[in-house]
């Protein structure tokens, strides 16, 4: 593993546990060079399915820019990093769970905005303007006053 701080290729271990959703072994490390410590995530690779771009390009599902697309739409929230860790991760595995070999981007973008919803409502949204790409204020209003209305229908 190489180090952040310095390059250095050779350290070890200095702590390892399982993470709470028991898909990955978190380890402390220490470098032994520069002796700074760094954590890193050890996960078993399964074989994740290619996603079908809207405008029919294929890539290779990347977690990490799930990860990031969400933290973004989560900035200033009341969410934690492991909550949307523990979202990708339900999603990943929906994912997997399908058996195919391709899926299309609007469903991973659906299921996480379904999940977002129940989560964080400001989220959803920030997450949905990108996502649904609003074209006027107009689609950005009619996504709200649905929203809305869902929670005033929970109330009743």
């Amino acid at each position: 593993m190489r180090c952040p701080s310095c390059g250095h290729l050779e350290d070890k271990v200095v702590d390892s546990r399982e993470t709470g959703d028991g898909q990955s072994t978190r380890r402390r490390r220490e470098c032994l060079a520069c002796a700074r410590r760094f954590t890193t995530y050890e996960r078993i690779e399964e074989s994740l399915p290619v996603v079908v771009k809207k405008d029919g390009r294929r890539e290779a599902f990347d977690r990490k820019k799930i990860v990031e697309g969400l933290t973004r739409a989560c900035q200033k929230r009341p969410v934690s990093s492991a909550q949307v860790e523990a979202l990708v991760s339900e999603v990943e595995r929906q994912v997997q769970e399908l058996g195919e070999k391709e899926v299309q981007s609007r469903v991973i973008g659906e299921t996480l905005m379904r999940r977002l919803r129940d989560l964080d409502p400001v989220a959803f949204v920030r997450f949905a303007s990108v996502y649904r790409a609003f074209e006027d204020v107009g689609d950005f209003m009619s996504e709200l006053q649905g929203l809305a209305g869902e929670k005033g229908g929970r109330r009743s």
